[in-house]
């Protein structure tokens, strides 16, 4: 998916080809992979002019970050957001402005009780 997020459409030969220097993946493994992701509707596929099948992602990328954080908060954490905080700010090396980011991240965040 990052693969066609940053580039699309595209044809499986071109994801293949895109790919198999940092997966190694064979290009069944890759066309398999396509056809899932399809009949799944994170890809759209459809045929280019020349008749050749072209793939695009049917899903935002931010969409499914979001998905997945909440499966994984869930599934990792039973959902307390504070202690998944707790967990990466005690284990994460950050930079000084990475801090500095997260807090005001955090601040910005902050919802006022009534």
């Amino acid at each position: 998916m990052e693969y066609l997020w940053e580039e699309s459409p595209q044809t499986a030969a071109e994801v293949i080809a895109g790919l198999r220097e940092s997966t190694g993946w064979a290009p069944n493994t890759v066309r398999t992979l396509l056809t899932r992701l399809v009949e799944k509707g994170a890809l759209r596929a459809k045929d280019n002019e020349a008749g050749v099948r072209e793939y695009a992602p049917a899903v935002k990328r931010d969409a499914v970050v979001r998905a997945e954080s909440k499966t994984f908060l869930q599934r990792v954490f039973r959902g307390a957001e504070k202690t998944l905080l707790a967990h990466f700010a005690a284990n994460a090396r950050l930079t000084p402005e990475e801090v500095k980011e997260l807090k005001r991240l955090l601040d910005e965040n902050v919802k006022p009780k009534p």
